[in-house]
Formats: C-alpha cells, sequence, structure tokens
C-alpha cells in the first residue's frame, strides 16, 4: 500500500502537508464528497493558491470538523494526490479503499442537501431527507468504497451541519442503495457474491469510463495497473481474471469442475442465515491449510440448506464443489463415485481416475481422493452431508461411519459436515439452531404457502424450525385452511395433521413425524435413560426441565426413571446424550438465576414427544409428573420462593390440561390439588387457585373428613383467595369454619388458629365490623401477624371518633413489639402515631380495658365467639 500523504492543520491555522515516513501514520480523518468546480489540487497547495479556489470551502470544513473531533490530520482525494505523476496516481488509486478503512473517521459533505437557512435554497429540516434521497453522491462510482470502507460515515450538509451518520440513517441509505446492511456494518466483504457486490455499483457513473471498474479495486481486495484509454470492456476483463486469480488461485483452470445440480439435494433459499454465512466464511476462507466446518443442530433445523446456500453463494470461490451423502457407509462410497464421473467429465484423461473401474468403489473412493490430495488443487469444497451416525466410543451401532477413512489427507481444501451430533469433533464446530427472527419464519410461510397476510401467532408456534414452517407452507399451499384453523388443527391434530401433510422435495423421505425417530432409536441403544427422559418430558412444559424437578418421581415399575431421578449424575448423563444430538438445549435464560441450570427443548419436538412418543397415554408417568411439580411447590419462608414459584408456573399448567382433560387420575392427590393452588396464588392466578383448591377440598373431605386439620387448612387458604377476590361473604363463612376447627383440634394458641383468628380480623376490618373485629382482637397475644394487623386497626380508628380505640390498638402493638423484638424502628413508629392522637377530654375518660383473659377463659370464648358476632 503506498504512503498516505496527510494535510495537517497547525495552531496558527495554516494548513499544510504532512508525509509521514517509516510507515508511521498518525490517526486520520478522510472527506468523501462529489467533485464540483475549482477544486484545489495538489498544485495549488504547493504553489499557495489554494485559498483562492471554490474547493478551499470544503477543506476548511474538513480541518475544522476534524479539530471538533480531536483530530489533527486529514485527507482529502483533490490535493492529496499528485495526478500528474503517473505512478503516484496508479498506487493511490489501488490504495485508496485501504486508506477510508483505516480512516478514524470519513465525512461525507453533500452539496446538494441544506437545511433552513445555510443558503438561498436552503430547504427546511422537515426536507432535507428528499434532497438527501437524490443526492448526487449517491449516483457516482468512487463514493461506493468511500461508504463501505470506514466504520465511521457521517453525513454532513452543504453548511456543515451533521445529519446524521451511517447507523443511524441506516435505513434510508439501505433504501437508496441497495446495499446490503450487513455490508454497510462492517461485514467481511468476501462474504459476499462477486455478482452481488457487483450489482452495488450498477447504476453508479464515473466520469471517465474506465474508473468505473478501477473504483471496484477495493471492493474485491484486488491491485490492478491503470491503463487510461483501454475502454470499459478491457477493464472489466482484467478485472474479472485478477478476482478468479486470488479466489481461485493460479491453477484453478487445471483443477476446474463444474457444479453438477443434479448430485444434490434439492436447495431453497428459505431465508438467509446471514450471522451463520458469515461466520462460516471466516471458518473456511483466506486459510493457507484445511478448514472443516461441522454444522451440527437438531433434525430439520436446516443444516443441509445452509450448506448449500453457503456453496452457492461462493460459488466462484472454489475450483470445484462436491456434495456426498454422509448417512453412511455406502451411500458414501456411491457419492465419490458421482464425483468422479463428475471430475472425469471436465478432465477425462486426468490419470488418477482414467483407468479405473468404477463399480469398485473402494477404489473409486481412494482415486477421488488421491486428486484432491494433489499438491496444487487446493481450491475445492466437499460438504458431507447428514453425518448424523458417527463412529464414537458410545456408539455400538454396527453402521456408525468413521467419517476420517473417507476425508482426503491432504492439509488443504475445504469441508463441511453437516450432523445431528455433537460429538463429531473433526473441525470447528458451529451450533445451528432456530431461526431468532420471526420475520425470517413470515417468509418461509410466506415462500412456501404462496399466500401472503401470515399470522405471526403461527409463526410463534412453529418456533423458528425451517422443517415445521415449510410443512405447514407445503399443507397450506394445496388447502383453503385459515392460518388460525391450522393452529388449531396442529394443537389437536398434531399427527393426523403431519401424516396429510405433502412431502417435501427438500427433506427426502422425511416428514416432520419421522425426522426424529432415527435419532430417537441411536439415542435408546447408547442410553436407555436418555430415552425414557424424552418420553417423560411430555408430560410437562417444553422449558426449564432440572434434575431438582424429577427429584420426587419415584416409579417402582420402571428402572429407568428411579435412575434418573436418584443420582444428579446419571440424570446429567441422559440429558447430555439428548443434547448432543439436538433435541435438547440448555436453557440459557434460567442459568444465572439458579443454582441448577434447566433443559428445553423445541415446540415442535416437543409436540412429536407428545403425540409419537406417548401416542398410548401413559397415565403413571401423568400421575409422577403432577407428582414432581406439586412437591417442589416451597412455602413463601423459603429462600427465592418466588423465582421458583415462577420456575414451576409453566409446569404447573401443563399439569392443569391433563386434570382439566380427565387425563389423571386423582385418587390420593389431594394434597398436590392443595400446593397448586398455593402456587397459583401466590402467583396472582387467582382464578387457577380457586379451581385447585375446590377440588383440594372435596377429596379431603371425601378421604378425610371436614374437621381433619389438612382439610381445614385447604378451607382457611380458599377463605384467604375469596377474600383477595373480594368474596368477603364467601371468605367469612370459611374462615368461620376453619377456626371453629382449629380451636377444637388445636387449641387457641396454635399458630393455624391464631392465623385464621387474624385473618377473621382483617376480614371484619376491610367489611367495616369493627366491633366484630375488636372482640376478635381480644383472643390473640403476643403474635407478631396479629400484631400488624393491630397498627392497621390503630391508623383505622385513629380517622375516627373512636381515637380511645386507636390508642388502645397502638399501645397493645406497641407493648407486643417490645417483648418480642425489644427496642426497635417499629416501636419508634408506633410511638410517634402515639403522639400525634390528641384525645378529648371526654375520649380520655372513656377509655376501652380490655378483659383479661387466661388460656381456660379464651378457649371458653372461642367456643362463644360465634353466638356474639352477628354474622
Amino acid at each position: 500500500m503506498a504512503l498516505i500523504r496527510l494535510l495537517h492543520r497547525k495552531p496558527d491555522g495554516e494548513i499544510v502537508f504532512r508525509e509521514p515516513t517509516g510507515g508511521d501514520v498518525p490517526s486520520y480523518t478522510i472527506l468523501s464528497h462529489t467533485w464540483g468546480k475549482e477544486e484545489v489540487s495538489f498544485q495549488d497547495m504547493e504553489a499557495g493558491t489554494a485559498r483562492s479556489k471554490a474547493g478551499w470551502r470544503k477543506i476548511e470544513f474538513c480541518a475544522k470538523q476534524a479539530a471538533a473531533d480531536g483530530l489533527q490530520y486529514f485527507w482529502i482525494d483533490t490535493c492529496c494526490i499528485d495526478k500528474k505523476n503517473a505512478v503516484e496516481l496508479s498506487a493511490a488509486i489501488n490504495s485508496m479503499f485501504r486508506w477510508y478503512q483505516k480512516a478514524v473517521r470519513c465525512y461525507v459533505y453533500l452539496s446538494d442537501v441544506s437545511i433552513h437557512g445555510e443558503g438561498q435554497d436552503g430547504q427546511s429540516s422537515s426536507t432535507w431527507e428528499a434532497a438527501f434521497r437524490k443526492s448526487r453522491w449517491f449516483t457516482r462510482g468512487w463514493t461506493l468504497q468511500e461508504l463501505i470502507a470506514p466504520a465511521q460515515v457521517d453525513f454532513f450538509s452543504s453548511g456543515g451541519n451533521r445529519l446524521g451518520n451511517k447507523l443511524s440513517l441506516e435505513q434510508m441509505v439501505y433504501d437508496i442503495t441497495g446495499i446490503n446492511r450487513n455490508a454497510l456494518s462492517g461485514d467481511p466483504l468476501s462474504t459476499f457474491t462477486i455478482p452481488e457486490r457487483m450489482s452495488w455499483a450498477e447504476r453508479r457513473q464515473t466520469t471517465i469510463e474506465e474508473d468505473e471498474i478501477y473504483s471496484l479495486l477495493g471492493i474485491f481486495n484486488v491491485s490492478l495497473p491503470l491503463i487510461y484509454g483501454e475502454g470499459r470492456e478491457s477493464a472489466s476483463r482484467r478485472l474479472r481474471e485478477e478476482i478468479d486469480k486470488v479466489n481461485k488461485g493460479a491453477n484453478f483452470e487445471r483443477f476446474s469442475v463444474g457444479l453438477n445440480l443434479s448430485t444434490l439435494p434439492h436447495y431453497v433459499q428459505f431465508v438467509a442465515r446471514s450471522k451463520e454465512l458469515t461466520e462460516m466464511h471466516r471458518m473456511l476462507h483466506g486459510h493457507s491449510t484445511r478448514s472443516i466446518v461441522i454444522l451440527h443442530g437438531l433434525g430439520g433445523i436446516g443444516k443441509t440448506q445452509l450448506s448449500l446456500a453457503y456453496a452457492m453463494r461462493h460459488e466462484e470461490k472454489f475450483s470445484a464443489i462436491f456434495w456426498l451423502n454422509a448417512n453412511d457407509e455406502g451411500s458414501l462410497k456411491l457419492s465419490f463415485r458421482a464425483v468422479a464421473q463428475q471430475i472425469l467429465k471436465y478432465h477425462p484423461s486426468t490419470s488418477l481416475l482414467a483407468s479405473i473401474d468404477l463399480d469398485d468403489l473402494d477404489q473409486v473412493g481412494h482415486a477421488v481422493k488421491a486428486w484432491l490430495d494433489l499438491q496444487k488443487n487446493t481450491r475445492w469444497l466437499i460438504i458431507y452431508d447428514n453425518y448424523d451416525n458417527p463412529q464414537t466410543s458410545g456408539n455400538t451401532n454396527s453402521s456408525a461411519v468413521d467419517i476420517l477413512r473417507f476425508l482426503p489427507g491432504s492439509n488443504h481444501g475445504s469441508i463441511i459436515i453437516t450432523t445431528r451430533s455433537a460429538q463429531v469433533k473433526q473441525g470447528q464446530r458451529l451450533h445451528i439452531q432456530r431461526l431468532m427472527d420471526v420475520q425470517e419464519g413470515l417468509e418461509i410461510l410466506s415462500n412456501t404457502s404462496g399466500r401472503e397476510d401470515i399470522q405471526s401467532a403461527l409463526v410463534k408456534e412453529l418456533d423458528g424450525l425451517p422443517l415445521a414452517l415449510s410443512t405447514a407452507g407445503a399443507y397450506l399451499e394445496h388447502v383453503t385452511t385459515s392460518f388460525s384453523d391450522y393452529l388449531r388443527l396442529y394443537k389437536a391434530s398434531w399427527l393426523k395433521l403431519q401424516t396429510t401433510s405433502p412431502q417435501l422435495i427438500s427433506y427426502e423421505d422425511r416428514s416432520l413425524y419421522t425426522t426424529w425417530q432415527i435419532t430417537f432409536d441411536r439415542i435408546g441403544q447408547q442410553n436407555a435413560a436418555s430415552a425414557k427422559l424424552l418420553i417423560l418430558w411430555a408430560y410437562f412444559d417444553r422449558q426449564d426441565v432440572w434434575f431438582g424437578l424429577l427429584r420426587h418421581a419415584k416409579s417402582a415399575d420402571d428402572e429407568w426413571i428411579e435412575k434418573l431421578t436418584k443420582d444428579e449424575l446419571d440424570f446429567n448423563k441422559a440429558v447430555a446424550l439428548l443434547c448432543s444430538f439436538g433435541l435438547v438445549d440448555v436453557n440459557r435464560s434460567s442459568h444465572h438465576q439458579f443454582r441448577s441450570r434447566g433443559y428445553s427443548v423445541h415446540s415442535c419436538v416437543h409436540s412429536w414427544t407428545m403425540f409419537v412418543l406417548n401416542k398410548d397415554w401413559n397415565e403413571d408417568f401423568a400421575r409422577l409428573a403432577l407428582t414432581c411439580v406439586a412437591s417442589k411447590v416451597p412455602s413463601i419462608n423459603e429462600k427465592d420462593w418466588w423465582l421458583l414459584q415462577r420456575r414451576l408456573l409453566q409446569h404447573a399448567r401443563r399439569q392443569d390440561l391433563f386434570i382439566v382433560d380427565g387425563k389423571v387420575d386423582m385418587n390420593g392427590l389431594d394434597w398436590a390439588f392443595h400446593n397448586l393452588g398455593n402456587l397459583y396464588a401466590d402467583q396472582g392466578k387467582l382464578a387457577e387457585a380457586e379451581k385447585m383448591y375446590i377440588r383440594a377440598l372435596q377429596g379431603k373431605e371425601e378421604a378425610l373428613g371436614p374437621d381433619h386439620t389438612s382439610t381445614l387448612s385447604t378451607v382457611n387458604n380458599l377463605g384467604n383467595l375469596y377474600a383477595d377476590q373480594g368474596k368477603l361473604a364467601e371468605a367469612e363463612k370459611l374462615y368461620i369454619r376453619a377456626l371453629q376447627g382449629y380451636g377444637e383440634a388445636l387449641g387457641p394458641d396454635h399458630t393455624s388458629t391464631l392465623d385464621t383468628i387474624n385473618n377473621l380480623s382483617n376480614l371484619y376490618r376491610n367489611q367495616g365490623k369493627l366491633a366484630e373485629a375488636e372482640k376478635i382482637l381480644e383472643l390473640i397475644p403476643l403474635y407478631l401477624p396479629a400484631l400488624n394487623t393491630m397498627i392497621a386497626f390503630g391508623d383505622l380508628f385513629s380517622k375516627t371518633d373512636r381515637k380511645y380505640m386507636a390508642k388502645e390498638m397502638y399501645t397493645r402493638a406497641l407493648s407486643g413489639y417490645t417483648a418480642v423484638q425489644g427496642p426497635s424502628e417499629w416501636c419508634s413508629k408506633i410511638e410517634r402515631r402515639l403522639q400525634a392522637l390528641q384525645l378529648t377530654p371526654a375520649e380520655t375518660e372513656n377509655q376501652y380495658t380490655p378483659t383479661t383473659t387466661t388460656t381456660a377463659r379464651k378457649k371458653s370464648r372461642l367456643q362463644n365467639l360465634f353466638r356474639r358476632i352477628k354474622i
């Protein structure tokens, strides 16, 4: 790269050249603009006549803006190149893209865009965007590289006002130019195809016809000697030759083999996985040694389509592209024969292949690998597709494939391996996951169904799985079923819907309901516990299953369930195998919140586990799952109880479906319904909680009787729920029933009795039944929840004409807190409340004196309480 000549603004304002020496180039900014009349040349700067020209205004603008951005040096093409020196001009043009690339900032000066008040023809601030879209700058050839190369591009009006930058104006710049957004944001240009990069310059013009080609040198990272006068066609031919030489090497013609589309699986450009394609290019491109990328992930996630998309996008970079079916050894050997035939078609005299017997598949494989191993044959790409049965230490399948036997031995070339197994480790691995952008799912469904106005609810349900989306599209293409009806059928009749969907050409001999079966069978061969875990998963929510959730699963009839739930190491081993085949993923969203990370399955895989693996309903597993969830519900006294409850909520809702559908034998599960009621109530799901409590209460009354303490616990909790719902009369009846039962069974001082008394007193307060509340409060000893209630009553009485009662409530609460906690902040708060009370003489005389109550009398009063209060 030629050494750049910079401009430097001295402290006194003088602008002079600085020519760096020894590669020492300071930080600088760079100007992009369209040339006009009286531009300042190198000779003008040397002669000292630059200030007299109109172009000096742009130089001053650049110097001033650079200083504002903390930069002393800048570069402008009009005057920083001696264009009369042909050698310097040629070196500068070949280096210019990198000069723009290395600039700290690039200022785009738009001489035909102004805002209000800048000039005679100034436009209002609401209309500068229209001028921006029509600016001549976007039509010029040289400004293409000036837009793409710098990381930071700032746009300025003719008056020097900043309009925005490449990032903030990205949508508008994309609309104007059609340049891929990833290219605008700095992705390597080598990740874009040659035709795509050529298209960016199609509507751009230059003053000199050869410059239309020379302005593209940096876009393709090539260099050419400049031959002005050769014409555009000649320059274009030389550019193409240089691109081929850089991309394929000097020997590409010698080993060039045309792409045989008939040997490839049906290729559908679903959507551009731009991030994955960019990462694959980083792994495969520009290496002098062999590069291998392993695409692994769930079946149907689009690994084959992605590998083909990469091959199509970068076809010009490879002298030959071959696709091999790596499903088994037989398929691999037949694929090698197809490769041999393709090579012989273009190179019939090649000595390595010309004399071999094409029916001897072992000999063919050795010959093809020998041809690929030739020292100068370095630019080939091979795709080993569907390598789903790798030979590993844990895989005892006799048909497992050792791919090392089928890889070329030389240390050059590019290889892509697609597999469902994360145990393949021959190269750099790239985990292919679901499409994260809903828009990409909408595009697939629209393309395959031929319909518009796609409903996002269906796309979200299919959760970014290309096979599921394309299957849905293929079905909807031939029927009048609406998207909402398809979604209903998908949830209700999943398997029947899949079996009636048209076969997809791009997924030969596979469908959504069979695509994971082979993987499942192989998993079962390696670890039966893994297969059992996947079957059991159908009875839980698809997201966030962890070992602790299963610890209460007890199954005397199933040894694998026992193994999974007793030993965390066995569980980890089982789930790790599922993860390695892409059927299960680590649930990243909950990992930082809990000590035990959870695992999730894709929504489509979950449907498959329900309708295929569990085609025959397993009631024992349904009860087991309900037991696991209910047993895990924490009380509000446990650490992080709310987070754990939130984690369980989705699994509880899954159990709710089974309960409503009558798919669970509810005998003996009253305690579980009670716990689920607690979960729903604590999480504010009051309607769901009510259903669970009622089920629990019915079962307990039948099994234990109406006065059993466990029954009364559900009665009390249902009362709390009704109170929260505003059903105060119903709550009152339940509290009274619980209070009577607890008083008889446990005594007046038991915490369960006191809890219910406190609940009832709060209810009376909310109902305005202060007299009843007063009598209830006489029964409460030093009990913190009740002391809090006393403070609340004191606050209530302080706003009425019964301030003497407020004083009594505050005094009793203060005495209680002092006895239980000692002097505290709460005591100080209560004392301030007492000081704020202003009692009249009459109120002072009318003091409230509670009756001293012994334990025996408390019990008696508890028994007579409901006769003395009118309900």
